[in-house]
């Protein structure tokens, strides 16, 4: 099935202390399905992680990042 990647990433960038060599992203969307990578409280700029001891911080951040994977799916059209 055709597919669109939307925030793609590389470990070996994301995660260099790990040694790690995978092409991810943060949502897929598949037809008129959006599928999400497990969100996280981070900021999609820095890849920060945030608020990482208040976890009610961390879903009112990880809602905005879910949000942005979502409707990116309109503005790409890239498919892989």
């Amino acid at each position: 099935m055709a597919h669109t990647r939307i925030r793609k990433f590389n470990t070996r960038d994301t995660y260099p202390e790990q040694k790690l060599d995978n092409d991810l992203c943060q949502a897929v969307v598949a037809g008129n399905t959006v599928y999400l990578r497990g969100q996280i409280s981070q900021d999609l700029d820095s890849r920060a992680s945030l608020h990482a001891y208040d976890p009610g911080k961390q879903a009112d951040q990880a809602m905005p990042t879910s949000r942005c994977c979502s409707t990116r799916r309109a503005a790409s059209s890239a498919t892989s």
